[in-house]
């Protein structure tokens, strides 16, 4: 079982990269390679996830209100929102579903993970620097949402990334910056949903322990900083860090394995 220390370690760490595009379930699964720790466990995983959604949540109350008040009376913008965020959930839930079983075993091999953390970084980078600065979320088509949404399922892959990936296809699109990554975390909320309603039921077989609380609250509080501080920091800046933290990671990574 994971210490105390390993438990809120783990949470800051789910916090901060399920919203920074360098992809969670990579360093999820590296950080315990690397210093030699248990396996957390499925219910330990469905905690963390449990924490980022309460942060998506509490960030993004007002338009998931806003949203509903817009379904209610039968018009706005913000219906329109919430329509492309349907059309944008659809294609990663469905492969999700189909590929769940080789998230779990195939995909979660250290050298693999790093070859997509560069990958994407590369990828990344590119939509970056030549993606278009000119439309917001008014502007986004239904096809734009769904080319995002089909971006997200890769995300199953770790090192992709969901919110690297979602970024990513939005600039290069030409959505701006905040506005991809406010459509990419809210896209996210109902993809978390529902990926910790399935595993909930098999969570909950290996019981609960002090361990699953401390990574709940951890994910949360970073998790909700980690959302205000990319927002903020797009504004006026660019992904192009990210992209190079990715690559600096991968090197890391394969050095690492192939020193084993």
């Amino acid at each position: 079982m994971l210490s105390n220390l390993q438990a809120i370690l783990l949470g800051i760490v789910q916090g901060l990269t399920e919203f920074l595009p360098v992809s969670s379930s990579a360093h999820l699964v590296i950080i315990p390679w690397l210093f030699g720790w248990e396996d957390p466990g499925l219910a330990f995983d469905v905690a963390l996830h449990m924490g980022t959604l309460v942060a998506l949540l509490v960030y993004y109350w007002r338009d998931w209100l806003d949203m509903g008040i817009a379904v209610a009376s039968g018009q706005g913008p913000m219906r329109r929102l919430l329509l492309l965020l349907i059309v944008a959930s659809v294609p990663g839930a469905l492969i999700g579903v189909a590929f769940e079983k080789q998230a779990e075993s195939t995909f979660r091999n250290p050298v693999l993970i790093a070859c997509n953390l560069a990958a994407l970084g590369l990828v990344l980078l590119l939509a970056d620097v030549w993606g278009r600065n000119s439309r917001g979320l008014k502007e986004m088509t239904f096809l734009d949402a769904l080319l995002i949404g089909l971006s997200q399922a890769l995300a199953i892959v770790p090192g992709v990334s969901r919110s690297g990936a979602t970024i990513t296809m939005a600039r290069a699109l030409g959505v701006e910056r905040e506005d991809a990554a406010n459509f990419s975390f809210l896209m996210a909320t109902p993809i978390i949903a529902g990926a910790g309603m399935l595993e909930m039921h098999k969570a909950l077989h290996e019981g609960m322990h002090r361990q699953l609380s401390l990574g709940f609250i951890a994910s949360l509080v970073f998790g909700l900083l980690a959302i205000a501080a990319l927002i903020r920091y797009v504004r006026t800046r660019t992904y192009q860090p990210f992209a190079v933290y990715r690559f600096i990671a991968a090197a890391l990574v394969l050095f690492v394995a192939f020193k084993r």
